[in-house]
Formats: structure tokens, C-alpha cells, sequence
């Protein structure tokens, strides 16, 4: 299987890049092809909503000149996505929300006869970190991806929220143990 895992922490060694690590391992363990994106280092601006991708829906298209089409393209030709970022007021990154954003690119015809998406069929998974507990902090983002399939026509493969983070070198040894039952769910 084919992972393209983007990796929305600014910090490219904190809680979320620690608990995606494990996650990798499993997978290329499990004999599965892993690429991280780091979003942090692209330049990825946000959609325009101009609708110019829906012009050829078979193609990711845009109109801006930026490192978004490329990664894209990858998501598309993935079997499954992993959507990591730690929670920053009840929700994902900049960073991974702007290519969230962009994702828009992948469907026409949303709630309407002949809904078509690029990414139909291929599996998608949830990684949070944060500081605080599940409840009302991480429910709003599970919920918001949880509805990202509709419009996707993808598969919820699975959601982590690992909670009270304080620096990767204090998780304990049952983080290591959630991150890869979920690198065997999400890939199952």
C-alpha cells in the first residue's frame, strides 16, 4: 500500500512528528511505502475558490503556481492519507488546513447527480496531538474530518488523538503501543 502521511506540526521533532514516527515504523514494518510531507516547508497558499479545478475534473487543477498541485497529485495516487497535526484551538494547523483547503480540487458536483472525486475509495486517517483531554478539545477536528469523506468519497480509516503532551521525550511507552494498533487499523 501506498502512504503519503503530511505531517502539519510547524515543529518537525514535536509530539505530532514523534507520534507519526512510530506510526511509520509500523507501517514499513508491515511492508507498506511511506512518504512524510513536512507542509511546513511548502509553499502552499490558500484555495481562491475561483472553481477553475472544476473546469477538468479528472486532473488536479489550479490556477496558482505553488507546491499544492504536486502534493496533491500525491494524495491522489496514495492508497491512504494520514492527516497529522497537533490541535491549535480546537482544530488543525495552518498548515494542514490550507492543503485541506485545497482539497476542493478533488470533487464536482457535490450533493448533486453525478458526484465524482478523485480520491473515491482511498482510505484516509486522523493523527492529533495535544496538550489537553479528548473532550472539548479534539471532538470539533474529528468531527470536521469525519465529514472531509463526504465530499472526498473516501473511507475513514481511523482516528489517534494522543492527549496530555508535554514534550516527546516524556511519552510513555503506551503511546508507542496506541500509534502502532493504529498504523495496523488504518492500513488493515
Amino acid at each position: 500500500m501506498k502512504v503519503v502521511a503530511l505531517q502539519g506540526s510547524p515543529r518537525k521533532k514535536g509530539n505530532t512528528a514523534k507520534v507519526l514516527s512510530f506510526v511509520e515504523e509500523e507501517l514499513i514494518e508491515l511492508g507498506h511505502e511511506v512518504e512524510t510531507i513536512y507542509l511546513n516547508n511548502k509553499n502552499i497558499k490558500g484555495c481562491l475558490a475561483c472553481g477553475k479545478c472544476k473546469e477538468k475534473p479528472e486532473t488536479v487543477g489550479c490556477v496558482q503556481k505553488d507546491d499544492a498541485p504536486e502534493i496533491l497529485q500525491k494524495m491522489v495516487d496514495a492508497d491512504l492519507v494520514i492527516f497529522a497535526s497537533p490541535l491549535y484551538f480546537w482544530g488543525v494547523t495552518a498548515q494542514l488546513k490550507t492543503i485541506i483547503d485545497r482539497t476542493y480540487s478533488f470533487y464536482v458536483n457535490y450533493h448533486m447527480p453525478g458526484h465524482a472525486s478523485l480520491v473515491e475509495g482511498k482510505r484516509q486517517a486522523l493523527l492529533l496531538t495535544g496538550g489537553g483531554p479528548y473532550e472539548n478539545n479534539a471532538e470539533a477536528t474529528v468531527t470536521a474530518f469525519g465529514r472531509l469523506q463526504k465530499p472526498h468519497m473516501s473511507v475513514n480509516a481511523g482516528e489517534l488523538y494522543i492527549g496530555q503532551c508535554s514534550t516527546p521525550e516524556n511519552m510513555d511507552e503506551g503511546v508507542k503501543e496506541k500509534s502502532v494498533a493504529f498504523a495496523r487499523k488504518i492500513s488493515a
